[in-house]
């Protein structure tokens, strides 16, 4: 996924394609806002003098940080 108009093939958590064309768009629509909304935050903290470094460790420790609140407990 380096391009960002590039879009990853969503699979299930048993590894199979997702096949429904309306899920594959949300997922995409989803995708999508998140990398333009990243890319905006990138780049305002770099033109405030952040670094660029330390933008991207904390943007990566956000996804690191979210919960499935549908995970099975066990």
């Amino acid at each position: 996924m380096s391009d960002s108009t590039e879009f990853p093939i969503w699979r299930t958590a048993e590894g199979e394609p997702v096949s429904c064309v309306e899920k594959i768009k949300v997922l995409n629509e989803n995708l999508a806002e998140l990398r333009e909304l990243a890319q905006e935050a990138l780049e305002d903290a770099v033109l405030m003098g952040a670094d660029e470094r330390q933008v991207r460790e904390v943007l990566a420790g956000i996804v690191e940080g979210l919960i499935n609140p549908y995970k099975k407990q066990a």
